[in-house]
């Protein structure tokens, strides 16, 4: 370095000596210049060059670079030089001094925060900000929702400028900030404005994802009009927002978003008026808030004096994959929570068929020995549904009603829900109709009524929805069922599918009025079934109330197995219903059977009466669905009877005074009665068959069925079994598992093997 600076310096002695008459004119031109600059800053007429005439990269660098060209070599050797010390000067300073360099705020600090604010700019002993770059562009910032949105109307000095009025007109972009982009109209769409605003999340948890949208799919929500996000116009409103001076309230935040959104006329108002306008802050349940639909157990009757049970069939399965669920996390689950009917039905069972032209199902009835009880008998009824051929089944409109709220932000629920949904999506036909509905803090549609055959808009879609603030479950409901409405046909069958965990927190202070307003709208032929995810804070019994009200069904799911099961290996018989409205209705004869107790259906049962009720509701049984109810009956005069006979009743005649006169039902235990209605229709039909004991040897499925009603009666405390216990139970489900090509048979066993070891 030393001999190159001698050099340099011999070669400045080597050149020419100065020209004092050069130099008198070089200062004289200089006075000249500075004077004609003085006089145009005081009053030129010629306007000033505008910057804007020069190209975006034009600035500081630019005018750097052009000196540099101009160097000679010489020069630019001596400058280069000069730079290289300057820098170690600086290093050695650095290391040196007292502390960090402060640096002057920059716009670079002016990022939203992630309530809709302006977030203040470092304090001086901060780190240092980087200077922004003359060629960047304006500075990014996510939002809470994820989306990597511009940082507007901020001046240099990390403030928030004023927003600028129509009366007065938007200064032009300087050089550190450029004009908004004239946001595109989104197509109308009915939307409730949904602003979480613990999280800002769009679609109160909707996440529009800048990214994403570029990952989809020509076809995909973000690239097709027709059925474009209504939650990607609200994603424009959230970049504004967050750049507004004051955060407005709520209410008011939403009908400003109303018009972006392309919210239906009269409708914002009327969500926003009615709908409470909470906190939207998540707050995890303290410990365990979880509820079940139950009853007492079924007691034992005597035929004498109550020779009549009345109830609605139940194909729900939602208490087994609960129960499920609860052993393999390693505990008993809840007496509460066991409903043993639905322990029974959960599984397929192939009973006798219906013929041609014959009602949609048929009842095939066994009577069997009682395997916990010698002295008692077990009448086992199971209703088989006609499955139609596949092609002459009618088009389906599915809208999915996803909760987004906080409490689904667990791995078992939203992102679970998602992989569920995708599932279903691959048993639709290209012409069956998918909508996607979300609420959180307030309910908006995520996807108009969209062809099956566009997969990729509707998984976008779901792939878009996140999970944020408190869970506004009427007012989804009610978006709903009027996208659904819109979506319904002739001849076609229009389902909603409400994906929760049934943590209704906000809108619903009246529980019978909602079911009161479910009950109403099924009279519309739109069904509603209920999919409950995750533990901790499920609404079993709210589940349980919408899906029995709305004409549908209730399924727990835990893993993606279950929702294989559900949705797509059962899909035909949980969206398709072949009865309406069905009913049994069993008449014991008190000269045969003294004693009887249903197993199970305690949330089902019905009054006498109200079984030629027609306007009473009752369940449903969809295509190929198979239904299990157990009696268990005491003969007259059997050892093992709970009852005493009354002092001052009228016994029960016997056999032999019956036939002696003439009366009916000789030598029958009971007279089952069924009452169904075909959909769409209002008058139910009649199906009458006499229960008699059979010498026919009871099948596996009849013996399966049984070992689960055993099962599910140990689970809650097993009254009646006497002695009989889990080995027992064990031994019967193992000899009876028959045909289990799907292994949910061996899976129930090893569940009970696990249930004996807990309960020790």
């Amino acid at each position: 370095m030393t001999d190159e600076l001698d050099a340099l310096k011999a070669a400045l002695r080597a050149g020419p000596a100065p020209d004092a008459t050069a130099k008198v004119d070089a200062i004289a031109l200089a006075m000249k210049n500075f004077d004609s600059e003085q006089n145009a800053r005081q009053g030129s007429a010629d306007a000033t060059r505008p910057s804007q005439d020069r190209p975006d990269e034009a600035g500081v660098l630019t005018g750097v670079w052009n000196m540099l060209k101009g160097f000679t070599g010489k020069q630019a050797l001596a400058v280069t030089t000069s730079v290289a010390a300057l820098c170690v000067a600086l290093v050695v300073v650095d290391q040196s001094g007292p502390g960090p360099v402060v640096v002057p705020k920059t716009v670079v600090d002016a990022v939203p925060s992630t309530g809709g604010t302006v977030a203040p700019a470092p304090e001086p002993e901060a780190t240092i900000a980087p200077a922004p770059r003359a060629d960047a562009t304006t500075p990014q910032a996510p939002d809470a929702g994820g989306v990597t949105a511009p940082v507007q109307n901020a001046d240099a000095t990390g403030t928030e400028a004023p927003t600028p009025s129509a009366a007065d007109p938007a200064p032009a972009p300087g050089p550190l900030a450029k004009a908004p982009a004239e946001p595109a109209k989104p197509d109308v769409a009915e939307v409730a404005p949904a602003r979480d605003q613990a999280t800002e999340t769009p679609m109160g948890g909707a996440k529009v994802d800048a990214e994403a949208k570029q990952k989809t799919s020509p076809t995909s929500p973000a690239q097709t009009t027709s059925n474009d996000l209504a939650a990607e116009p609200e994603a424009d409103f959230a970049r504004n927002e967050a750049a507004a001076p004051v955060a407005a309230s709520p209410l008011a935040r939403s009908r400003k978003a109303a018009p972006a959104m392309g919210i239906a006329e009269g409708y914002a108002d009327a969500v926003l008026s009615e709908a409470p306008i909470l906190d939207d802050t998540y707050t995890p349940p303290a410990d365990n808030t979880e509820a079940f639909a139950n009853a007492p157990t079924n007691p034992v009757k005597v035929t004498a004096e109550e020779p009549v049970s009345t109830f609605s069939i139940d194909v729900d399965t939602a208490s087994y994959a609960v129960v499920r669920n609860s052993l393999n996390s390693g505990q008993l689950p809840p007496p509460e929570a066991v409903r043993i009917e639905e322990m029974v039905n959960y599984f397929p069972y192939s009973y006798a068929a219906p013929k041609a032209d014959d009602a949609p199902f048929k009842a095939s009835v066994t009577v069997m020995q009682t395997p916990w009880n010698a002295g008692t008998e077990l009448v086992h009824i199971g209703l088989q549904g006609e499955l139609p051929a596949i092609d002459d089944r009618p088009p389906l409109n599915l809208v999915f009603l996803i909760d987004t709220s906080g409490s689904m932000n667990e791995p078992s629920k939203l992102p679970l829900l998602k992989q569920s949904l995708s599932l279903l999506l691959a048993q639709l036909r290209p012409e069956d109709e998918v909508a996607i509905v979300a609420y959180a803090g307030s309910a908006g549609q995520v996807l108009k009524p969209t062809k099956a055959a566009d997969k990729a808009a509707i998984l976008g879609a779901l792939d878009r929805l996140d999970a944020g603030g408190s869970t506004a479950g009427a007012e989804g409901l009610a978006l709903a069922y009027r996208v659904a409405e819109k979506m319904g046909g002739e001849g076609q069958v229009s389902r909603i599918l409400l994906a929760t965990d049934g943590d209704f927190n906000v809108g619903i202070d009246d529980p019978e009025g909602l079911t009161a307003y479910i009950a109403k709208k099924r009279e519309t032929g739109v069904y509603l079934s209920v999919l409950g995810f995750g533990r901790g804070n499920l609404d079993d019994a709210t589940m349980q109330a919408l899906a029995q009200n709305g004409n549908g069904t209730a399924a727990y799911i835990d893993t993606l197995q279950e929702a294989r099961k559900t949705l797509v290996d059962q899909l035909t018989g949980a969206l398709f219903p072949i009865a309406n409205d069905v009913k049994i209705q069993v008449e014991w004869n008190p000269a045969t059977v003294a004693e009887y107790r249903l197993i199970g259906y305690e949330t089902r049962a019905l009054r006498r009466e109200d079984f030629n009720n027609d306007r009473v509701d009752a369940g449903e049984i969809g295509a190929g669905h198979t239904v299990t109810a157990i009696y268990e009956v005491t003969p007259v005069g059997s050892p093992a009877l709970k009852n005493d006979p009354l002092r001052y009743g009228a016994s029960a005649p016997a056999v032999e005074d019956q036939a002696a006169s003439g009366q009916a039902g000789v030598g029958e235990l009971g007279f089952l009665r069924l009452r169904y209605k075909e959909p769409g229709q209002d008058t139910s039909k009649l199906i009458e068959s006499p229960i008699v004991e059979g010498d026919t040897k009871p099948g596996d499925d009849v013996r399966f069925g049984v070992a689960m009603a055993g099962f599910g009666q140990l689970l809650t405390g097993a009254t009646y079994l006497g002695d009989w216990g889990w080995d027992q139970a064990i031994d019967l489900a193992v000899g009876a598992r028959g045909d289990d090509p799907y292994g949910y048979r061996v899976e129930a066993v090893n569940l009970m093997r696990l249930a004996k070891s807990l309960a020790k």
